[in-house]
């Protein structure tokens, strides 16, 4: 009750807020008893997501495209009237990264002029506190190397990364102008429901599809990092938390250990979907171009904060299994 107290009068704008991860912060928001106010374009988010505060009278949706001028500043002018925003949480961007390889303007215009226009609105608006939904993708491939937020030059090897690392410059130099604060998570493999895409759910429809075998891109040796969504909000909200942080924070987001397998995914999904299904490997340790096969973050600066994951890689992705077969009906 007291958390509501102290919350209730503010209000947060969550870009890209109908989206995977956002659904789950706009949940946590509300329960602090903040005024939520979505704006998303649906292009790959659903207001069905959003369900949860259907309850309440403190979530407000917007739809928009961010990345356009006009319906951006229109879209913070309305955002205005459902209370004081003070925060802006900005999880607007492109999703897939062979899409952005296939066409390099998915990224520039989804991912980079939405930063772009969200941080005008900002200043015009007086909104001085930003949380940007960064990715591991800007480190580009270190192999076995340890990632660390001070580690460079960063050089991504996808459009995703690029236009996410352009978006983390473009920041910095707002907080220099204008940002009381401005907080770069740097996410990993994010996991859970509701899935919008992703590995587990590319082999559950697959499988849904097929029934009797499952296609892997690529021979199934790529190792990454995976955290559940539910670990990630609250180590975004425990930063958040603290007043202690430097004004530009790029910070890893991740669990502590060295990450799984494609192929222990793949017989994992197959084990809880279709038990009797052949698994089909390709070649290469490359899902596709851009894919990076293998990443280790380095999570000791948000650990310093306090923070640790209550799931591994490997719990998180067996969770995500059990919570996407439900979503796909299995």
């Amino acid at each position: 009750m007291e958390n509501h107290s102290i919350q209730g009068n503010r209000a947060s704008i969550v870009a890209g807020g109908a989206g995977f991860i956002g659904a789950n912060l706009c949940e946590r928001l509300l329960e602090e008893g903040r005024t939520v106010v979505v704006i998303d374009n649906l292009l790959r988010g659903s207001r069905d997501y959003l369900s949860v505060g259907s309850a309440t009278s403190r979530l407000h949706f917007i739809e928009a495209d961010l990345a356009q001028r006009a319906p951006a500043q229109a879209a913070f002018a309305q955002a205005a009237t459902f209370g004081a925003i003070d925060e802006v949480w900005h999880l607007a961007a492109n999703s897939d990264i062979p899409a952005g390889v296939a066409d390099a303007d998915v990224d520039l215009k989804d991912t980079f002029l939405t930063t772009a226009e969200i941080l005008r609105c900002m200043k015009a608006n007086k909104i001085a506190k930003l949380y940007f939904a960064s990715s591991s993708a800007i480190y580009g491939d270190l192999g076995d190397q340890p990632l660390h937020e001070d580690i460079g030059p960063l050089l991504p090897i996808s459009n995703y990364g690029a236009m996410k690392l352009a978006s983390e410059a473009l920041i910095s130099a707002a907080a220099e102008s204008h940002l009381e604060c401005a907080c770069l998570f740097r996410f990993p493999n994010v996991v859970g429901v509701p899935a919008t895409h992703g590995v587990i759910l590319d082999f559950v429809r697959k499988l849904k599809t097929t029934g009797n075998s499952l296609e892997v891109l690529g021979n199934g040796t790529q190792r990454k990092a995976y955290l559940h969504v539910s670990d990630l909000v609250a180590a975004m909200l425990l930063v958040r938390s603290r007043a202690d942080i430097p004004k530009t924070l790029p910070i890893n987001v991740g669990p502590v250990d060295e990450g799984v397998f494609v192929r222990w995914i793949a017989e994992q999904v197959v084990k809880r979907v279709a038990p009797s299904a052949h698994i089909q490997f390709g070649t290469g340790n490359r899902g596709w171009v851009g894919d990076v096969p293998k990443f280790h973050y380095s999570t000791a600066k948000i650990q310093a904060l306090g923070w640790k994951p209550a799931l591994g890689s490997e719990a998180a992705v067996l969770r995500a299994i059990d919570e996407i077969a439900r979503q796909e009906g299995f």
